[in-house]
């Protein structure tokens, strides 16, 4: 298997070439579209057919503000050469002519470098962008495969730690929430907490079973982004005619239809249960930006009523 932590030091070192965009050492090189570019550092070995080629890039506008880049993702992007394979465009010719070493500056036009995928919305046509490009590796199939099974397997691991560390920060906060708004609540192995307002007297929740839930879903500075009660959603401004109504919506729990904190929080009640959940962001939308209002790492509250369970 190949050293998985060899080939990302191996990119931050290219990366960190490649960054050295004001240099003017290098060779320089046009496309046949007119498209510039220009090797901060050469590399010699060139893919064979069939071969993966992994690079690590970075995109800026010309702000200098980065919009995109493989770094985000903890892991290179990488495409398979094909030696018969025809270019489209002036990058197209740049990416299947890479080799291992090559640290690359494009600077062209947003038309140019997104050719017929169409320029991003918050790009101009005319607008100068500069791509770089660092070739961290060129493997075979076999070293490829492991490659990303050990990256993967990396990524799960810092995935882990990094759901551990917010949750902690998250259950602080759901702690300081609880004192100020004086909540009897109670906490699970996970670190949900939730606060029983009424107990039912039907049917436990389980794993499995199909509960309709009336609910209203809020953050900690008390902004709604979702409910099923019709006149919580007029009062809040949220009220939508295109809805289809307002009414207890129902879920397979335990089934992994609906967020982590309601498959666990929904199996702690009953039928007739009112109940308050506050879910850390690991056991909701984690990092990513749910909604408007929802934004990456965040804690939902939910009050919840069981109104049946089959």
């Amino acid at each position: 298997m190949r050293n998985i932590k060899n080939l990302i030091l191996a990119g931050g070192i290219l990366a960190t070439a490649v960054a050295v965009s004001s240099c003017d050492r290098g060779r320089k090189a046009t496309t046949a579209d007119g498209t510039e570019y220009k090797y901060i550092k050469e590399g010699s070995k060139a893919p064979n057919n069939g071969e993966y080629v992994l690079y690590h890039f970075t995109a800026e506008n010309e702000n200098d503000s980065t919009f995109i880049s493989s770094y985000e993702q903890h892991a290179p992007a990488y495409l398979q050469y094909n030696d018969s394979a025809q270019a489209q465009t002036g990058i197209d010719e740049i990416f299947m002519n890479l080799k291992k070493g090559d640290s690359i500056l494009v600077e062209t036009t947003a038309e140019k470098m997104f050719g017929g995928f169409g320029v991003p919305p918050f790009l101009t046509a005319e607008e100068i962008i500069r791509l770089r490009i660092g070739v961290v590796d060129v493997l075979d199939e076999a070293a490829f495969q492991d490659f990303f099974t050990a990256m993967a397997e990396e990524q799960q691991e810092r995935q882990a730690r990094e759901s551990m560390q917010q949750t902690e920060t998250d259950i602080q906060l759901i702690e300081e929430y609880i004192a100020e708004n004086n909540l009897n609540a109670n906490r699970t192995e996970s670190g949900l907490f939730y606060v029983i307002e009424e107990e039912g007297s039907g049917k436990e929740v389980s794993a499995g079973d199909m509960a309709k839930v009336h609910y209203t879903g809020y953050v900690l500075d008390g902004r709604v982004f979702d409910t099923s009660r019709e006149n919580i959603a007029r009062e809040q401004g949220i009220y939508s005619e295109g809805r289809g109504g307002y009414e207890p919506i129902e879920v397979q729990v335990g089934a992994g239809r609906v967020i982590q904190g309601w498959d666990e929080g929904l199996q702690l009640l009953r039928k007739g249960s009112k109940a308050k959940l506050l879910i850390p962001s690991p056991l909701a939308y984690g990092s990513r930006q749910a909604s408007e209002v929802i934004a990456p790492n965040s804690v939902l509250v939910f009050d919840v009523e069981i109104t049946d369970v089959k």
